[in-house]
């Protein structure tokens, strides 16, 4: 199962983000707990600056940039 988590305030960019990792975990068929993360302390526990934030099974995937869905869907596939 993949531990999921997306980091941010609360901005458009950050519920892009949370929407496409909920449409890949349904693309992919894998099991996954997406947890929306918005206490900037938690963010610096990831080394995270910029938001959004996109972590997956502890290892950060993305900051500060909306990434594809495809390339979610690659991270999710690889995990």
């Amino acid at each position: 199962m993949s531990d999921i988590k997306v980091l941010g305030p609360g901005c458009k960019k950050c519920h892009t983000v949370l929407a496409e990792v909920e449409a890949a975990v349904e693309q992919t068929g894998v099991k996954a707990t997406i947890q929306y993360i918005t206490d900037i302390n938690a963010f610096a526990d990831y080394g995270v600056f910029l938001t959004p934030g996109l972590v997956i099974n502890g290892q950060v995937k993305a900051s500060g940039k909306v990434p594809k869905r495809a390339e979610i869907v690659r991270w999710l596939t690889e995990a």
